[in-house]
């Protein structure tokens, strides 16, 4: 299932394929992570302790694992504390390692950390994110569990997105975060398309038969637009850069690239 929507920026889309169609978010939900902690009132410099044992959406524990983690840094603290051995005691007088919220939010983004977005999330809380989907107008998208909360997901509990609520995310962003979004490290699928330089702010995502990109891209030609692209299915190796999906995504974008000028009329 290939799902896209094209548009001039905060305007209507002029593109719209399979535009309401449910994908796994993958990813992609980390968007609504960012919103909730930067709109939580949260000190972002304040220390959190970095841990990998998170409440289930569904109740109990789960865990992280680190060989599916893009972002090796968050992991270097884990083991930098006693949190990291199975075997430690919660009695233990040394504390875990910590880092401020705002490193963990900016990894999230920046690296596609998943050890972050859950520290993250579980600062913040399911409701905060659910509520930054409704002030984006989202009307199917939800993140109601944490990255690899797998009981939950066993329990039914899925996060979907939309390839048009992803657009309605990434427009109801503020001006520091969509700033954010620019120095994502992973410049495949969408920003593969672009020529090199080009100013782009995106969220992407993939696992497993999954590769998403919402993206706002800012020629120097032309007006900026926002670009989403959901993919499900056999293409998506789940690897991170060597991903036959990443490269449809790319030349989706060299196409659309190719008509910045119309988007504006």
């Amino acid at each position: 299932m290939l799902s896209v929507v094209v548009g001039p920026w905060r305007g209507a889309p002029v593109v719209l394929r399979n535009a309401e169609v449910l994908h796994d978010a993958a990813s992609t939900m980390k968007m609504a992570v960012l919103a909730a902690v930067y709109r939580s009132g949260l000190d972002l410099e304040a220390a959190v302790p970095v841990v990998n044992r998170f409440t289930s959406a569904v109740g109990g524990s789960y865990g992280n694992a680190r060989e599916w983690d893009s972002d090796p840094e968050p992991w270097q603290l884990l083991d930098a504390g006693p949190a990291s051995s199975p075997a430690s005691s919660p009695n233990m007088a040394e504390a875990p390692a910590s880092a401020p919220l705002r490193w963990l939010a900016e990894r999230m983004i920046t690296h596609s950390s998943n050890l972050a977005t859950n520290l993250c999330l579980a600062q913040v809380g399911r409701p905060a994110v659910a509520e930054a989907w409704r002030q984006a107008n989202a009307t199917r998208s939800s993140s109601p569990r944490g990255i690899e909360d797998f009981p939950a997901r066993d329990a039914g509990v899925h996060n979907r997105v939309t390839a048009l609520d992803l657009v309605r995310l990434l427009e109801s962003l503020e001006p520091e975060l969509l700033a954010l979004l620019e120095r994502n490290t992973w410049r495949v699928d969408l920003a593969a398309g672009l020529p090199p330089g080009t100013r782009i702010g995106f969220k992407n995502g993939w696992c497993p038969g999954v590769r998403h990109c919402a993206a706002v891209v800012h020629p120097e030609d032309s007006a900026p637009y926002a670009l989403a692209v959901c993919y499900t299915g056999p293409l998506a190796s789940g690897h991170d850069e060597i991903d036959p999906a990443a490269g449809l995504l790319a030349r989706i974008s060299a196409r659309v690239w190719d008509r910045r000028h119309e988007l504006a009329r």
